[in-house]
C-alpha cells in the first residue's frame, strides 16, 4: 500500500468520524441534481435510471434525520456530452447542489467529472461503466460496474467451458473497447483464442455488414457489446435474420445485450445465450423481492426493471447514507468520504461495497442463461464470481 493510500484512508476515516459527530441540521434542505438521458433515440435506460432512484428516493425520504428535506433537481444530457457539460455546470452554479448523480453514458460522465472535482461537489455514477472514470476527479464514485469487471468473468467463463476460438464485435466507444478488453483478457488468459474483432459506430448503427464478417469467419462463438436498450434488440434480430446460430456460433455476451427491459422484444431469439452481469430481476433474494415489489407497486407491469435501474436505486441509497451520517451539514470531503467506504448487504442484487482506493464497485459477478421462467423470458444466474474489483484498474496502476 502506497503512502498516499494510507493518508487517504486515515483522512476518510477521520473525516467519517467529523461527520458523524455533528449535530442534525435544523430546515436544512439538499438538493440532488439528476443528469441522465431523457430523450433520444437512446433515452431508455435514462428512463430506468429515473425510476430507479426516484422510487428509492420516495419510499425513503421519511427516513432523513428531522429538519432535514431532499430535493431532486432533473435536467437532460439528450446523450451529449456538451448538454451534459452545460446542463452539471447550471446545476452547481445556479441550483447550488451538493450532489450529481446519474450518467447513463461514459462520455457524458466523463465531461461532468471535471466539474465536480473543481466545485468539491460529489458525482455519483449511476449506470456508465467505462473504467478510467473515477479517475478523472476525486469527486466522483462509482456503484454500477465497468465493463471490464463484467466482460473478464464472461471470458473466463467461456474458456473454461469447452470454447477454444472466439470473435468480438463491440460498439465503438469507451465501455465498447473496455468490454473488449475484458473479455480477451478473461478468455487468452484461461486457453481461448480470439480469431477476429469488429467494432460499430455507436450512432444508428447497421450491425449486418459486421456479423457478416463474423459468420464468413465462422468462429465457434461471437461475443458482443452494444448499450442496452432498443440496439440491444436491433442486434440480437440482426444476429437471428444472417443465421449465425444456425451456422453453429454460438453468442455469448454481457448483460447489456440481453437486458431485463428488452427481452419481451425479441422474442425467443436469445434462448439459450449466456451473459455476464450484476443484476437480474429473477435473483431470488428478499431485498430483490422488496424492490420489485415496490416497482410494481409504483409503476405497474411495465417498463420491466433492470440493472439499471437497480443501481440506481443502490446509488440513491448512497447518498441518502451520507445525508443520515452527516445530519444533512457535511461538506463535500466528507460526503465523498463516507460514499467511498460504502458497504451494504441489502441491495437487489446482492452484498456490495465500494472501494476507497479507487472510489468504484465491488461486486459479485453473476454468469447467467437466458430460460424461459414462468413462461418468460429471463436471465437466470447459474454461476458467480464473488467480490470482482475493476480488473482494469489493477493492470493499470495511478503512475
Amino acid at each position: 500500500m502506497t503512502v498516499i493510500s494510507v493518508m487517504f484512508r486515515a483522512a476518510g476515516a477521520a473525516a467519517i468520524a467529523a461527520a458523524m459527530l455533528m449535530p442534525p441540521a435544523l430546515a436544512q434542505n439538499i438538493k440532488i441534481g439528476v443528469v441522465t438521458t431523457y430523450s433520444g433515440p437512446l433515452a431508455s435506460p435514462g428512463v430506468e435510471m429515473d425510476k430507479g432512484l426516484s422510487l428509492y428516493f420516495d419510499l425513503h425520504k421519511k427516513d432523513l434525520p428531522p429538519g432535514v428535506t431532499v430535493e431532486l433537481i432533473r435536467r437532460d444530457d439528450t446523450n451529449n456530452p456538451d448538454t451534459g457539460k452545460r446542463v452539471a455546470q447550471e446545476l452547481i452554479t445556479r441550483d447550488q447542489v451538493q450532489f450529481l448523480c446519474g450518467a447513463v453514458y461514459s462520455p457524458i460522465a466523463g465531461a461532468i467529472a471535471p466539474l465536480a472535482g473543481e466545485a468539491k461537489v460529489p458525482f455519483v455514477i449511476m449506470n456508465a461503466a467505462g473504467s478510467s472514470i473515477t479517475r478523472i476527479s476525486p469527486f466522483v464514485v462509482r456503484d454500477s460496474f465497468t465493463l471490464w469487471q463484467v466482460s473478464s468473468p464472461m471470458g473466463q467463463w467461456a474458456a473454461k467451458n469447452g470454447i477454444k476460438e472466439a470473435y468480438t464485435a463491440v460498439s465503438d466507444y469507451a465501455p465498447g473497447i473496455d468490454a473488449e478488453g475484458g473479455f480477451k483478457k478473461g478468455f487468452e488468459d484461461n486457453g481461448g483464442k480470439v480469431v477476429g474483432s469488429v467494432r460499430f459506430p455507436l450512432g444508428n448503427p447497421d450491425f449486418v455488414p459486421f456479423l457478416q464478417r463474423v459468420k464468413d469467419a465462422k468462429p465457434q462463438a461471437l461475443f458482443i457489446f452494444v448499450p442496452a436498450g432498443p440496439q440491444s434488440t436491433q442486434m440480437i434480430k440482426a444476429f437471428n435474420d444472417l443465421g449465425l446460430k444456425q451456422a453453429g456460433i454460438k453468442l455469448i455476451t454481457t448483460q447489456d445485450l440481453v437486458v431485463d427491459s428488452e427481452l419481451p422484444n425479441m422474442g425467443d431469439i436469445p434462448l439459450g445465450v449466456v451473459d455476464s452481469g450484476t443484476y437480474t430481476i429473477s435473483a431470488d433474494r428478499p431485498a430483490n423481492k422488496t424492490f420489485l415489489d415496490a416497482w410494481k407497486k409504483a409503476y405497474g407491469e411495465s417498463p420491466i426493471p433492470d440493472f439499471v435501474a437497480a443501481d440506481s436505486w443502490d446509488g440513491m441509497a448512497m447518498i441518502f447514507d451520507a445525508i443520515k451520517k452527516t445530519g444533512g451539514k457535511g461538506t463535500g470531503d466528507q460526503m465523498m468520504a463516507i460514499m467511498s467506504n460504502y458497504k451494504t448487504n441489502d441491495s437487489p442484487r446482492g452484498s456490495f461495497s465500494i472501494d476507497p482506493a479507487t472510489r468504484d464497485v465491488v461486486q459479485n459477478i453473476y454468469i447467467a442463461r437466458v430460460e424461459k421462467k414462468n413462461g418468460k423470458l429471463a436471465n437466470v444466474p447459474f454461476s458467480s464470481v464473488p467480490n470482482v474489483k475493476d480488473i482494469w484498474k489493477e493492470l493499470n496502476p495511478p503512475k
